[in-house]
C-alpha cells in the first residue's frame, strides 16, 4: 500500500493558481522529498492532504483513506510540522504537549520526555518566554509525540540552529528505521539531498519530475570547471550539451549532458592548466530544471 496517493489534484484560490493536476505516490516506509521555491504549491498540497483546505478537483488519500472524508481517522496516524508555528503564549510547554497527547488516546509521557531531552526543551517554560527556535522545537515534539505512521513536514528546519538540525535529522532517520513514512517539503535542497529516497520537483503548481535522489544527481549531468592557460580560449570554448555556463578570467564552469569522452577529446586539443569534473549538487540540477522546464 502507498502511504500517500494524489490523483489529478487541483486547487485554485478564486482565479489564482494553487496546484494543477498534481499526481504523486509515496510508498510506505520511504522518505519522500517535495521541493520547490516558495509559492510553487508545496504548502497547498500539504494543506489539502490534511483537509485544511478542499481541492477544486482531484483527490488524495493517506493509507488508503480519503483525505477529506476520513480526515479525523487519518490524523490519528499523522504527525504534522508546519512551517510557521503559533501557540497560546500563556501555556507552559508541558501543558501544550500533554494537551496535544490527549487527542491520540495513549500515554505519550515517556516519548515527550525523551524528545524534550534530545532537543533540550524545558517543559516548565511558558510559550511566551521561548525564542522562535525553541517554539519550533515544541512543534517538532508535538509532531512526533504520538509516534505517527506518517510524518508530514513543511519547511521543518526553519529556526533550528545547526546542532538542533542535526539532531532533528537523526530523529527522523530513527523514526524511519521503525517504519515511519516521511513526506519532507522544503526549498533547502541540501536537506532533501541528505535524507530523502525520492524527490518530486514542483514548479508553478505542476510536478516537473519525480526521481530517485541518486538518479537525479547522476543521470546525464556532470559539473565541469576548466582553467585555461589563456583567457582567449575561455571565450572561444563552446560545444553541444553544456548549460549554466559561467566564464570568468581564465575559468569556465558549466553543467554537461553528454558522453564524457567527447568533451575530454575536445579538451585534449586545448591548453588547460586545471580540470575538475564532479557530480553536480541537487541545487544545480534543480535550477537547471527550473530554467529548462520539464525537459
Amino acid at each position: 500500500m502507498n502511504a500517500i496517493e494524489i490523483r489529478n489534484l487541483t486547487k485554485f484560490y478564486g482565479k489564482s493558481r494553487g496546484v494543477i493536476d498534481v499526481n504523486l505516490e509515496v510508498k510506505e516506509g520511504e522518505i519522500f522529498g517535495f521541493i520547490g521555491p516558495n509559492g510553487a504549491g508545496k504548502s497547498t498540497t500539504i494543506r489539502t492532504l490534511l483537509a485544511f483546505i478542499y481541492p477544486t478537483k482531484g483527490s488524495a488519500s493517506i493509507f488508503g483513506m480519503d483525505c477529506i472524508k476520513d480526515s479525523a481517522k487519518i490524523k490519528m496516524d499523522v504527525g504534522y510540522l508546519p512551517s510557521e508555528v503559533n501557540y497560546y503564549d500563556d501555556m507552559k510547554v508541558k501543558d501544550l504537549l500533554f494537551y496535544s497527547a490527549k487527542f491520540y488516546k495513549k500515554d505519550c509521557t515517556k516519548r515527550i520526555n525523551e524528545l524534550c531531552d534530545i532537543f533540550e526543551l524545558d517543559l516548565n517554560r511558558k510559550i511566551e518566554a521561548l525564542s522562535y527556535g525553541n517554539r519550533k522545537k515544541v512543534a517538532v515534539v508535538q509532531a512526533l509525540l504520538h509516534e505517527p505512521k506518517l510524518l508530514i513536514l513543511d519547511e521543518p528546519t526553519g529556526g533550528l540552529d545547526p546542532l538542533m538540525q542535526n539532531r532533528f535529522f537523526e530523529v527522523l532517520e530513527q523514526e524511519n528505521k521503525k517504519g515511519t513514512t516521511i513526506f519532507f517539503s522544503s526549498h533547502i535542497l541540501s536537506e532533501v539531498q541528505r535524507i530523502c529516497d525520492r524527490v518530486a520537483i514542483i514548479k508553478e503548481g505542476r510536478i516537473l519530475k519525480v526521481e530517485q535522489i541518486n538518479t537525479l544527481r547522476t543521470t546525464r549531468y556532470k559539473k565541469i570547471v576548466i582553467e585555461f592557460k589563456n583567457a582567449g580560449e575561455v571565450n572561444a570554448f563552446d560545444m553541444p550539451g553544456i548549460t549554466k555556463v559561467e566564464k570568468k578570467n581564465n575559468h569556465v564552469e558549466f553543467l554537461y549532458a553528454g558522453d564524457i569522452n567527447t568533451i575530454l577529446r575536445k579538451l585534449a586539443q586545448m591548453n588547460i592548466s586545471n580540470l575538475l569534473i564532479e557530480e553536480p549538487s541537487l541545487e544545480e540540477i534543480f535550477i537547471h530544471y527550473y530554467d529548462k522546464g520539464d525537459e
